[in-house]
């Protein structure tokens, strides 16, 4: 890994909410316009039910205009590592969500969405209640480098997505290793060089979206200019590494205002969390005493604003008896949130998924109207189809699949019973037949199509049949404790 790369880096490492470095972390994240994320965890060497403990969170800041130059943190290049492992989890969480959503700080990323799961589970496991949702305004950067990088040279969007390493060995010239990548992140203390590592693979994030930046500027994409193409940016300039561009007196501080044309092809926020007053000033209630973002960086994120807009429920649910239907709630759940279709099962809801395994807008929504149902997805773009479906589709904000069926429980008001928990095939959403089975029943059903456990002919058990897919469910060990997990999660014992 380049030396010289890594003097530029000013690296804090986190242990505790009393020490120096977290007032520096506070003072920094509350005049920053730009903040770089990253997770680290143990690699999991086999496959696990749980998610893993995130170990490691690295907040890479980019000061704003009024960062004060005489400070500690003046640097341009500050990296926080929060040890989440020496940090006890809820003495942050205030501060990590506030940041999450602040409406005057972009976010960066890589996949971070997966990294979020993760994160929220680890602090759901510590005490807190609520993990973390979403983070807006947010830009990752595999969006901005195939909507720049390949609209230059010409070519269509790959299939494949380029790893963050080779993102940045093309644009910044510097090798990060697989090596540190796999290492295992529990362990203490963190060496040197996973400090590096950690703190870069935050840092880059921030280098590559002023490259891109600069690569706009220096074709006078300014705002009032027209909406012109991509394609006609100088694809020879690619080249420059990162050494070039730091030989260039406070390039990184250039900013681009891109039309509202091009905006959305940009960035792939998935909403924008302030509120914007009719004279287009954006107001919010706040943790961090936070700058405004930058006037160029908020015209990026406000046109995502609009899909969010339209996200919250409005109502009433196909199903309701005011509108002809039979009072029975159903959902079809779209393929980013197909484990929240099986929790809704579990707890008697009837919950479809897409006929095809990767289907398109048009099929989703053809289903949906013929079947009456209500969309469930986290893809804000299919809100722009709401027009087709009125109070048909809604944007489930949660993550975390238990936190998903509450919430959707909570917006439409689903009563939830004991009797109802288990009813529903978790496998195709069908229904049981009402008559349970005797062992020998069962076996004969099951002939050619599943097999019954030995261990069960003497246990005196009743089966249930679907009557759809035909699949078998006993009273088992496994049912008493689905049936145990969603009276706890559902709190009907409450």
């Amino acid at each position: 890994m380049d030396c010289t790369y890594r003097k530029l880096l000013k690296i804090h490492l986190v242990t505790s909410t009393e020490s120096l470095e977290f007032t520096h972390l506070a003072r920094a994240l509350s005049q920053s316009s730009l903040v770089g994320l990253d997770a680290e965890w143990k690699p999991q060497r086999s496959h696990q039910s749980n998610f893993p403990t995130v170990s490691l969170l690295q907040l890479a800041c980019q000061p704003g205009p009024r960062f004060n130059p005489e400070s500690d943190e003046s640097n341009a290049s500050v990296v926080f590592l929060l040890d989440l492992s020496s940090i006890p989890l809820p003495s942050i969480w205030e501060l990590l969500k506030e940041l999450f959503v602040s409406p005057d700080i972009l976010k960066l990323g890589f996949k971070f969405k997966q990294d979020l799961i993760y994160l929220s589970s680890t602090f759901c496991s510590q005490g807190c209640d609520i993990g973390f949702d979403r983070v807006d305004p947010y830009l990752d950067i595999t969006s901005i480098y195939n909507n720049l990088h390949h609209k230059q040279l010409g070519r269509k969007l790959p299939k494949e997505t380029k790893s963050l390493a080779n993102i940045c060995k093309e644009l910044l010239d510097i090798s990060l290793s697989k090596e540190l990548q796999c290492s295992d992140w529990s362990n203490r203390p963190l060496t040197e060089e996973q400090k590096n590592y950690a703190a870069i693979d935050a840092h880059c994030l921030i280098e590559i979206f002023n490259i891109f930046q600069v690569k706009v500027a220096q074709k006078g994409f300014a705002a009032g200019n027209s909406c012109s193409s991509i394609s006609e940016l100088d694809s020879s300039n690619l080249d420059l590494g990162l050494k070039g561009i730091l030989e260039k007196p406070d390039i990184g501080n250039k900013t681009v205002r891109f039309k509202l044309c091009e905006a959305l092809d940009i960035i792939r926020a998935t909403s924008y969390y302030s509120q914007c007053s009719p004279e287009g000033v954006v107001t919010r209630v706040s943790y961090l005493n936070t700058m405004p973002m930058d006037e160029s960086l908020v015209k990026i994120v406000r046109k995502e604003k609009r899909l969010d807009d339209i996200g919250d429920w409005q109502g009433p649910p196909p199903w309701d008896l005011s509108l002809g239907g039979d009072g029975y709630p159903k959902f079809l759940c779209d393929v980013m949130v197909e484990g929240l279709a099986k929790h809704l099962r579990c707890v008697g809801i009837d919950a479809a998924t897409p006929r095809s395994k990767k289907p398109e807008p048009r099929e989703l929504i053809d289903q949906t109207s013929k079947e009456k149902r209500v969309l469930l997805t986290r893809d804000a773009k299919l809100l722009r189809h709401q027009y087709l479906i009125k109070n048909q589709i809604y944007r489930v904000n949660s993550l975390l699949k238990n936190q998903q069926l509450l919430e959707v429980i909570e917006t439409f008001q689903l009563k939830i019973s004991e009797d109802q928990l288990m009813s529903r095939c978790t496998k195709c959403n069908g229904r049981f037949i009402q008559k349970p089975l005797s062992t020998e029943e069962a076996v004969e059903a099951a002939k050619g199509f599943q097999r019954i456990p030995d261990c069960l002919f003497d246990k005196n058990l009743q089966f249930w049949q679907c009557m759809d897919c035909n699949q078998l469910y006993w009273e088992g060990t496994q049912y008493h404790n689905a049936v145990q997990k969603f009276i706890d999660v559902c709190k009907l014992n409450e």
